[in-house]
C-alpha cells in the first residue's frame, strides 16, 4: 500500500535558481525546478503487445519520481523489460482513497508522479478518476499521454458507426443492470461494453433477451495479441460461435446502433495474428 511511503521518499531541496537545461529534455518534467509543486502523469500501457508503447511513455516512466501501479506484479515485467527502475507503489480501487491523500501531500512537495493501470490508459474502466478529481481539486498538473487502449481498435473494426458512440465500460454486476440495458436497448449510436470471460454467455443471453437476436454486434477479444480475434453477427450467430471456443481474455462488445437491427453480410469470423 502507498500509506507510509513518504516517509520513505525524502522530500529535496527545490531548486529556484535558473538552469540552462540540455535541450532533449522535455521542459515538462523539470518544472519542479521553476514549480514548487509537481506533476501527476497518467500514462497508458500496451494491452497486449509490448510494442505499442511509445518512446514518451517510456520517457517519462523513467524520469518521474514514483510511479503508481494498478497492480506492482503485473506492472513488474513490462518495467522490467524497458529499463525502467523507479519506485512502485500500489494504487488500486481498495486503496485509492487513501493512497490519493498521500500522493497530493507527495505532489505538493514538487515530485513528479506517473500512473500506470495494467493494461491501456489509467482510468478507462480501472483506478485514476478519483487522484486525478483530488489533484485537480488541490490545484495540482495533470497530464494525460495519448496511447493504448482496447475499446478504440474494437470500435474500428467492428464496422459500425464511428462518428458517433457511448463507451459504457462494465455494466453493473447486479443493482441497475436491467434498467440499463432496457436504456441501451433503443440508443442510437455504437455502443462499447467490457467484459471478462466468465460472464461473456450470460452477457450475450441477456442481450438477445434486452436487444434481441438479431441485433449486430462485434466482439475482440486478445487485443493485439498473437491470437487476437475479432467475431461479428447476430447476438445469437456470436452467442453460437463463442459457446464451442475458449473463453479466454478480456473482451470488448460492440453493439450497432438500434436501427441497424440486421446486417447484409450475416456472421463473420476475423482471426489476425500479429507479430
Amino acid at each position: 500500500m502507498v500509506h507510509g511511503f513518504l516517509s520513505t521518499v525524502h522530500s529535496e531541496q527545490l531548486v529556484t535558481s535558473f538552469t540552462i537545461l540540455p535541450s532533449s529534455m522535455d521542459h515538462r518534467l523539470w518544472t519542479k525546478t521553476m514549480n514548487p509543486t509537481g506533476k501527476l502523469y497518467l500514462v497508458p500501457t500496451p494491452i497486449g503487445n509490448l510494442e505499442d508503447i511509445t518512446f514518451r511513455a517510456i520517457r517519462v516512466l523513467k524520469e518521474v519520481d514514483l510511479i503508481l501501479a494498478e497492480d506492482t506484479r503485473t506492472s513488474a515485467p513490462m518495467l522490467k523489460h524497458f529499463d525502467i527502475h523507479q519506485k512502485v507503489f500500489s494504487h488500486h480501487q481498495h486503496n485509492e482513497h487513501q493512497s490519493s491523500n498521500e500522493i497530493v501531500k507527495f505532489l505538493k512537495e514538487g515530485k513528479n508522479v506517473a500512473l500506470i493501470s495494467d493494461a491501456g490508459t489509467p482510468a478507462i474502466s480501472d483506478p485514476g478518476f478519483y487522484l486525478v478529481r483530488e489533484a485537480l481539486k488541490n490545484d495540482l498538473e495533470v497530464e494525460c499521454l495519448p496511447g493504448a487502449t482496447a475499446f478504440v481498435p474494437a470500435l474500428v473494426n467492428s464496422g459500425f458507426p464511428t462518428d458517433r458512440f457511448c463507451f459504457e465500460g462494465f455494466l453493473p454486476l447486479k443493482k441497475g443492470r436491467q434498467t440499463r440495458y432496457k436504456t441501451l436497448a433503443a440508443e442510437e449510436r455504437t455502443i462499447i461494453l467490457y467484459e471478462s470471460p466468465h460472464r461473456l454467455l450470460k452477457t450475450l443471453d441477456e442481450m438477445a433477451t434486452y436487444f434481441g437476436e438479431e441485433r449486430q454486434i462485434s466482439v475482440s477479444r486478445e487485443l493485439t495479441k498473437m491470437f487476437e480475434e475479432t467475431v461479428r453477427g447476430a447476438v445469437a450467430e456470436v452467442k453460437t460461435h463463442f459457446e464451442t471456443h475458449p473463453l479466454k481474455g478480456e473482451f470488448v462488445i460492440c453493439i450497432s446502433p438500434s436501427q441497424m437491427l440486421s446486417g447484409r453480410e450475416g456472421f463473420k469470423r476475423d482471426k489476425n495474428y500479429t507479430v
